[in-house]
């Protein structure tokens, strides 16, 4: 998973922490040490999946969208790296001398089924987990707030 997912996640938790925004790119990126044109393709992305809007002006930005209750992890993991499906099978199991040598498939590949059923699960339990339950996570924390808003001030 590329990083720009992890950039993601921390750049909504932090517009939520400092009260929704907006809050410009480069502000975003500074907090964190990130080169602003990258965190910004990451902002452009959750633009389009509707998890921020970019407010113009002098004073713009980008802000949420939407409360973090309603955006799953799946959400932003779609966001940032697309619905395409992690496992790609390619039939080795009929390449070179065991694919000579078996007949030819019948069935379904069993390693692609478990591959399938591997995702699945993985993207139940992303969408089961909101943003909201990252965030009370983090408000364990007594600090947390104190230094993202620092930071992006």
């Amino acid at each position: 998973m590329a990083k720009g997912v992890e950039w993601a996640l921390h750049t909504l938790l932090n517009l939520d922490m400092i009260g929704g925004g907006p809050v410009g790119s480069g502000q975003l990126a500074e907090a964190h040490g990130l080169s602003p044109s990258y965190l910004n393709k990451q902002l452009q992305q959750l633009a389009r999946a509707e998890l921020v809007v970019s407010v113009p002006g002098p004073r713009g930005g980008f802000r949420l969208a939407k409360p973090l209750e309603v955006i799953t992890l799946l959400d932003v993991v779609e966001a940032i790296e697309g619905g395409t499906q992690l496992f790609h099978c390619t039939e080795i199991r009929c390449c070179g001398k065991i694919g000579e040598l078996s007949p030819p498939p019948t069935d379904a590949c069993a390693v692609n089924a478990a591959m399938r059923r591997a995702e699945q699960a993985w993207r139940q339990a992303l969408s089961a987990q909101s943003l909201a339950d990252i965030r009370a996570e983090l408000d364990r924390t007594p600090m947390t707030r104190q230094v993202i808003r620092s930071a992006l001030n």
